[in-house]
């Protein structure tokens, strides 16, 4: 059984929503699973209804659950995703707390590097998937996954999912930043193991995608 610690503090709601979220996030509470009912939770964290209810809407908010209404119904727990932190940078940059320019130049000091590990740990299999993914953002993404470092390939993910985002909320929905041939000389030269071809190739890239970005950013704020 679940235990939660009495609410003392006037943030009622918040505090019950960050014990619950860590719950969630220490896997107490699994992905799919449902919640206690309003009334038990109630019961557990002495505190009203309300409090309980404000609760579930923090977290429905913030992504780590969905309400779903109806007899079999209630509050269950949604898989963490690196949707969450893209969904977030897009947030913070919409509220301008940062450019595509600082995103940007992250991008280009980090992808280049991306690229050339990739190019040294390329196996018949990841050439395959690279392949089949040339065209879209999805190359980017295994790259990242090739380096066997899933905080590296945790920020790729949310930068370049950034930067698409961009596109959908300040330009057209539709458009696209890149057309799927500029991934080509970045492909061929992470197929052939070569890491120095494969992080120049990304550099470029990366730039030239930057450099849009800052065009379509310029026409938006104007």
């Amino acid at each position: 059984m679940l235990s939660f610690k009495p609410i003392r503090s006037l943030r009622v709601s918040e505090e019950v929503a960050e014990q619950l979220k860590q719950s969630i996030v220490l896997g107490r509470i699994r992905t799919g699973e449902r919640l206690p009912s309003e009334q038990k939770l109630s019961e557990q964290f002495q505190v009203g209804r309300v409090a309980i209810r404000e609760a579930m809407r923090i977290l429905e908010n913030t992504g780590f659950i969905v309400i779903r209404p109806g007899a079999k119904g209630g509050a269950f727990v949604k898989e963490i995703t690196f949707d969450r932190l893209t969904e977030a940078y897009l947030d913070l940059y919409m509220a301008q707390k940062f450019s595509i320019l600082e995103a940007f130049r992250v991008r280009v000091l980090v992808e280049p590097e991306v690229a050339r590990l990739a190019a040294q740990r390329i196996s018949a299999e990841y050439a395959i998937r690279l392949k089949e993914r040339v065209g879209d953002m999805e190359f980017h993404f295994i790259l990242a996954e090739m380096c066997g470092n899933r905080f590296l390939e945790t920020l790729i993910r949310s930068t370049i999912g950034l930067g698409v985002n961009v596109v959908k909320a300040v330009g057209d929905a539709s458009a696209s930043l890149h057309a799927p041939s500029k991934h080509y000389p970045i492909l061929n030269a992470v197929l052939a193991g070569d890491p120095e071809r494969s992080a120049r190739a990304m550099r470029k890239h990366a730039v030239e995608t930057g450099d849009e970005l800052m065009k379509i950013e310029k026409l938006y704020w104007e």
